[in-house]
């Protein structure tokens, strides 16, 4: 039998990013256990519409746990009460009847807020155009296949390659640190032979785009990997932190 439930919603409201936020309360009732989170969203904002009141303004794209893009802070973690999953991914199951949902957007000054729950995550997108790609000519399909690469070199770069950027490990860090995400994608390429042909000016262009960008300091607490939907280690922070070393000692 298919349970139902009543729910109270506390939900950040804030025009743009220099205006002045709030919590807005909304309460639901029956509401499917089966219901996706964004599905839930969607129920809210068709009653707000329908009671002549402006929706919540959140993102949302492939609700397939690919994209990254539905980025909540619900009830004190990034992507809700479950593990290694997106909002998207998240279904009501987990909460309680009569509960009180809060819902936040990423707060970090890296990622503005655009429009309540949506923020400006373009900030990882130039942190990737200051470095996170191979530009040298490292030969056709038939030459990189031929090259070989140690099977467990491989595995790793195809796991710090799952990052989706959707920067759950920026909500959860406390200084607000964009670490993971940099040694992740500074990982997927420097453990592969076409990546490190660029690996000192790679690693020394990211660090310095994410500082100039806002975001804090790694204080290593592991809350960024813990939160993670892809599971991305923090060992990437280490590969990283020797990277970026050993191009300032070529320097």
């Amino acid at each position: 039998m298919e349970k139902f439930l009543n729910i109270t919603l506390k939900v950040w409201k804030q025009n743009g990013p220099r205006e002045k936020g709030r919590f807005e309360t909304y309460k639901l009732s029956n509401i499917s256990v089966d219901s996706s989170f964004l599905e839930m969203m969607d129920i809210l904002n068709e009653q707000l519409i329908n009671e002549g009141k402006e929706p919540v303004a959140f993102d949302h794209d492939c609700r397939e746990g690919i994209c990254g893009m539905c980025s909540l802070y619900i009830n004190g973690r990034p992507h809700g009460p479950d593990d290694d999953i997106t909002t998207c991914q998240l279904h009501m199951r987990k909460f309680k009847d009569g509960e009180t949902i809060t819902i936040e957007p990423w707060r970090s000054a890296g990622f503005p807020v655009i429009k309540d729950l949506i923020v400006d995550r373009s900030s990882f997108d130039k942190i990737i155009m200051a470095g996170g790609y191979v530009s040298v000519n490292t030969g056709g399909v038939p030459d990189a296949n031929a090259i070989p690469i140690p099977k467990d070199h491989a595995d790793e770069s195809m796991d710090a390659a799952s990052c989706i950027g959707c920067g759950a490990c920026v909500a959860a860090c406390k200084n607000g640190s964009a670490m993971l995400f940099v040694s992740a994608k500074v990982s997927q390429l420097a453990l592969l032979p076409q990546g490190k042909v660029e690996a000192a000016r790679r690693a020394k262009a990211m660090v310095a785009r994410m500082d100039e960008l806002g975001f804090g300091n790694c204080t290593n607490t592991g809350a960024c990997e813990v939160e993670c939907p892809k599971g991305i280690s923090i060992s990437n922070i280490a590969r990283l932190n020797r990277e970026y070393l050993k191009a300032k000692i070529k320097d």
